[in-house]
């Protein structure tokens, strides 16, 4: 069954929701700015027993935020952002439940398989998320990096699910052409995650509704998680609550 995967986004010390395919060195188009730090929502997702989320640094100038959720709910969120085999373990240790890798593994705007195999040494791939976010090309879809600003050459697609599937724990998916636009799930990504994900799969971008939640159900066969960020009550939007969310989890604990 499909849950709700719960999110922190951090950029430049702030947790905001952003556009994300307007994020660059300058800054980005920004929804949203809360009041409260990331270890507030780190306890209010510990309260609520949502499991399986993830704190991402987009950018520099957030390390203490990232401390302070870790802390808050020690083995209850997964971290993103400019994670590395040199860090990777000391992110384990501060609390994260698994690490999110993406521009570690490439070189050159290639995909390194020497660099993945570093960082699985490294932490473990029980605790190791391969972030494949990605922005749509003419022939489907492929890996974003650098802050979702360098398309790469690798595709995500069946050969490539089936390969890294076998390095790591999850993986968590982007649409950053739709990331933070409230205009709807790329329901073409979803599917094809559902057909060919044989590990567990976050997808985010574009989620605006409960209806979004029962639309990743139906075109993921339940294999696909879903992550809301803008649209959500707690990060300034409108169109579904966390309430919501939390009952739709309690409906469908696997």
């Amino acid at each position: 069954m499909t849950i709700f995967r719960p999110c922190i986004d951090l950029h430049q010390g702030q947790v905001k929701q952003i556009v994300g395919g307007s994020l660059n060195d300058q800054g980005a188009q920004t929804n949203f700015i809360s009041d409260n730090d990331a270890a507030y929502y780190a306890a209010l997702y510990q309260q609520h027993k949502l499991t399986g989320g993830h704190v991402i640094a987009l950018g520099p100038d957030n390390e203490q935020q990232v401390l302070n959720a870790l802390k808050a709910w020690p083995q209850g969120l997964q971290f993103g952002g400019g994670v590395s085999v040199d860090n990777a373990s000391a992110y384990i240790e501060a609390g994260a439940s698994h690490v999110i890798v993406t521009s570690a593994l490439f070189e050159g705007g290639e995909f390194s398989f020497e660099n993945l195999e570093a960082v699985k040494a490294e932490v473990g791939a029980d605790k190791l998320v391969l972030d494949l976010s990605c922005r749509k090309t003419d022939s489907g879809w492929n890996i974003a990096t650098n802050r979702w600003q360098t398309v790469t050459s690798l595709a995500v697609n069946q050969e490539t699910l089936t390969e890294l599937a076998q390095h790591c724990a999850e993986f968590l998916i982007h649409a950053a052409d739709v990331e933070g636009l409230q205009a709807g799930i790329d329901e073409a990504l979803v599917s094809m995650l559902g057909d060919y994900a044989t590990i567990p799969v976050t997808y985010a971008g574009g989620a605006r509704s409960l209806a979004d939640l029962e639309k990743v159900h139906q075109l993921s066969n339940g294999k696909v998680d879903l992550t809301i960020g803008s649209a959500l009550d707690i990060f300034g939007g409108t169109g579904i609550s966390l309430d919501e969310c939390i009952k739709w989890n309690h409906r469908n604990q696997r």
